[in-house]
């Protein structure tokens, strides 16, 4: 069982990490959150979730221990594959998904895509008694937003309107833009778009 990757970052997309170590290029399926909390660096450090099955082979790699904890408790659900775990990891913060599960907040949950209204019942039933032993301090998603620094909310819609209507789902997209337009307050729409293109 590989517990962790640690080595040389060859190649990164926001979802997909080439780690080399010893000669070897590991692909490590992760997560936007991971993506954002790797990029830039030339050695990483992933923790490790295996997954065998027939007709594949894939590695699911986390920048934090606590992200590992929280994709293994969410494919412990019933319907839940390793792709909807990645998206809700990338929709959502460990602390935010943390503290909607404690207070059984549903709602949020509902605006994943691919969670609908059953599975988002499901997963706080099944992990609501599970998280706290995770020891992940709690934060509610309004309050994450309220701290994020303050953009072109204009171009943020615009941006995300026009990858959505590209086929991207609108939380990675939503991400990905505040991002870019963090980094470049003044950018235009069209820049925005490009930019995220590369990065979705």
């Amino acid at each position: 069982m590989i517990e962790y990757l640690k080595g040389t970052l060859a190649e990164l997309a926001p979802a997909l990490a080439v780690v080399e170590c010893h000669g070897v290029g590991y692909g490590v399926n992760i997560s936007l959150n991971t993506f954002s909390a790797i990029q830039g660096k030339e050695e990483v450090k992933l923790w490790i979730s295996e997954s065998i099955r027939e007709d594949a082979y894939q590695l699911w790699g986390f920048s934090t221990k606590a992200e590992r904890e929280l994709f293994l408790l969410l494919t412990s659900v019933s319907g839940i594959g390793a792709s909807i775990a990645r998206v809700i990891l990338s929709s959502l913060t460990v602390q935010e998904l943390a503290g909607i599960i404690s207070e059984g907040n549903d709602k949020v949950l509902k605006t994943v895509k691919g969670v609908g209204p059953k599975m988002a019942q499901r997963i706080i039933v099944e992990l609501h008694d599970k998280i706290g032993s995770l020891g992940i301090q709690a934060a509610s998603p309004s309050a994450s937003a309220s701290a994020a620094p303050a953009v072109n909310k204009e171009v943020l819609d615009e941006a995300v309107a026009a990858l959505s209507m590209l086929g991207f789902s609108p939380a990675p997209a939503h991400k990905v833009v505040q991002k870019i337009l963090t980094d470049e307050p003044d950018a235009p729409v069209e820049r925005v778009i490009k930019l995220a293109l590369k990065m979705l």
